[in-house]
């Protein structure tokens, strides 16, 4: 074996990486239990977008590619913790803010490059004319999404985003040092639920519940219009920078 891939195998931990996706999945289950039953504003909003996923699974082409899009997330799984993560992750003791804020740069430096991708790759900015119009199209057939809406997209999409998301980490990586188990969770974990969340049937305005009702309307308002704006994912500061906010009031994310 020579030198170099004698380095590069001994950065490789795959079992970190696999401590990684388990506590996602342990974290992930008992919060959104947790949140469930302590909160009964999230058990309702729970509810009812389960309820309207269960009448679209009932339309053939919905249901099929909600089943080939979970095939192929475990592949993007496998090959994102297989291959990625076990480069980026340590379970070397690390200070609580430095874990705070490793989870924040993570997701604000994925969003901007999300951003990016979303406006003018996906979309007809007028810019790049939208190559990739024709495969976003498909998520926005869906122009009032419930929760699980966040995955009826075209498997190449998943593809592009779960790549985005986890080539954010391996760059960031290179330049901030190895992140923490712990900030590979929370970030995940993050990542994943203000995805679902945007395509929230969401009904509650009021405190403490006003700016998940804002995330969801904002992002109706983008699957209602399609180029209406409201492009990033994690939050809206990007929108806010670049003049792209579509703060469209009559669009509800409700029933």
């Amino acid at each position: 074996m020579n030198e170099s891939a004698a380095s590069l195998l001994a950065h490789y931990h795959l079992l970190w990486s696999i401590y990684a996706a388990v506590g996602i999945l342990v974290v992930g289950f008992i919060g959104k239990h947790l949140f469930a039953l302590a909160v009964p504003t999230f058990h309702e909003a729970s509810q009812l977008n389960e309820r309207v996923f269960r009448e679209k699974m009932q339309r053939p082409g919905y249901a099929a590619n909600q089943k080939w899009n979970r095939k192929w997330g475990l592949f993007d799984m496998v090959v994102i913790f297989g291959l990625i993560v076990p480069f980026c992750v340590t379970i070397e003791p690390q200070p609580w803010w430095r874990i705070l804020l490793d989870i924040f740069v993570i997701l604000m430096f994925y969003d901007f490059f999300y951003y990016l991708v979303h406006r003018f790759l996906f979309h007809d900015s007028g810019f790049f004319r939208g190559p990739l119009l024709w495969m976003h199209a498909f998520h926005h057939r869906q122009h009032n999404p419930c929760r699980m809406d966040s995955s009826y997209i075209h498997p190449l999409e998943v593809a592009i985003g779960l790549g985005l998301y986890a080539g954010s980490i391996l760059v960031l990586s290179r330049f901030m040092g190895s992140f923490n188990v712990v900030t590979i969770v929370f970030t995940w974990i993050a990542f994943s639920e203000i995805n679902l969340h945007n395509h929230d049937r969401w009904t509650v305005d009021r405190f403490p519940f006003k700016y998940l009702n804002y995330m969801a309307v904002m992002h109706h308002n983008h699957h209602a219009k399609f180029t209406g704006g409201n492009y990033a994912t994690i939050s809206l500061l990007y929108d806010w920078m670049f003049g792209t906010l579509d703060n469209d009031q009559s669009r509800k994310a409700q029933a």
